[in-house]
């Protein structure tokens, strides 16, 4: 029966570009310093993207290392879900560009755009198709090339972000088990829309006519006050639908927008700091691959065990926001 099946996490892999621009290099065309930005984010540096690393590219490394990890080849993948916000092409997407370098001839695959909840919102898809039998092996990607939005003189947004991609392959599994992906929650408030935003698209232009490419916008006091909210209360919600408590789970891995946010939702939920997975001194930002990066991290050097209990969450422009529980 298709609701005996469960998606099982069996890899992890990640790509960071090679370029790494810190704190004090910024501050050299900005009026900003190190202990500015560290003391209001917590960030020391980020990784840019070069020329060569694009999204689908950087998703590509990530993928094949996503699969060394779980010991398959790229011919156990039927289903591609990339999470970005920065794909190279309106289309086609990001992820039928991945499937091609990886040398996959079957399946399916696509994009999802939901900010910085992307990678979240992907893997609860992928979820539902492995569960609902359309499909065995799939492999969610959050990849990002957020460099190529920022607006270099403000300060306020341009420190915060950073390039990377982060990937994890699930597998279908039956029978009886307690491991995999557990539940996923999402949601979303269009609302709160303008609060943070691209401000342009493809085939948008200004009065004149000129193509606008867009670049990121944020009221970061009022995405601040909405993201310990509704990020406290999404992990709630994963919790209880699984009857659990705080204390029952083994690592929080929070999207790395800003230390102070994971910091205070952390003291919120009542969660020790040495269980919550930080990444965001070293990548800063990077949207919808941060949850994967950090993941991977943690599942390769050790701390994220088989059996522990791990769960992710997130929120981005939309608003929009989730959070999955995953039995490793």
């Amino acid at each position: 029966m298709a609701s005996s099946i469960r998606s099982i996490l069996a890899g992890a892999g990640s790509y960071l570009p090679e370029r790494i621009v810190t704190n004090d290099e910024m501050a050299a065309t900005l009026d900003t310093s190190d202990a500015w930005i560290r003391e209001r984010t917590g960030i020391r540096q980020r990784h840019r993207a070069g020329p060569s690393e694009t999204t689908a590219a950087m998703a590509t490394a990530a993928a094949r290392r996503a699969l060394a990890f779980a010991g398959v080849d790229a011919s156990a993948v039927d289903l591609i879900i990339v999470g970005t916000s920065t794909p190279d092409q309106a289309f086609p997407s990001v992820a039928v560009r991945v499937q091609a370098m990886l040398g996959i001839e079957r399946g399916f695959g696509f994009d999802v755009s939901a900010a910085c909840a992307g990678f979240v919102y992907a893997l609860s898809l992928a979820d539902e198709l492995i569960r609902c039998g359309r499909c065995r092996g799939a492999l969610v990607i959050g990849s990002e090339r957020f460099s190529r939005i920022l607006d270099y003189t403000d300060r306020s947004t341009c420190v915060l972000f950073g390039d990377g991609a982060g990937a994890v392959f699930l597998r279908a599994s039956e029978g009886e088990g307690n491991d995999g992906i557990l539940s996923t929650h999402l949601h979303a408030q269009g609302s709160l829309g303008d609060i943070l935003f691209v401000d342009g698209a493809v085939g948008v232009a200004d009065a004149a006519g000129t193509p606008l490419s867009g670049k990121l916008r944020m009221n970061g006091r009022e995405v601040f006050r909405h993201a310990v909210h509704r990020l406290t209360e999404t992990v709630e919600e994963a919790l209880a639908a699984n009857h659990l408590l705080a204390t029952d789970i083994d690592w929080l891995v929070p999207h790395q927008a800003n230390i102070r946010i994971i910091d205070s939702m952390g003291r919120k939920l009542g969660i020790q700091q040495s269980r919550v997975v930080v990444t965001v001194d070293r990548h800063a930002n990077t949207s919808a691959a941060s949850i994967p990066l950090a993941l991977t991290e943690a599942m390769t050097d050790g701390r994220a065990a088989k059996g522990q209990l791990v769960l992710l969450e997130a929120l981005g422009g939309g608003l929009v926001w989730g959070s999955a529980l995953v039995r490793l």
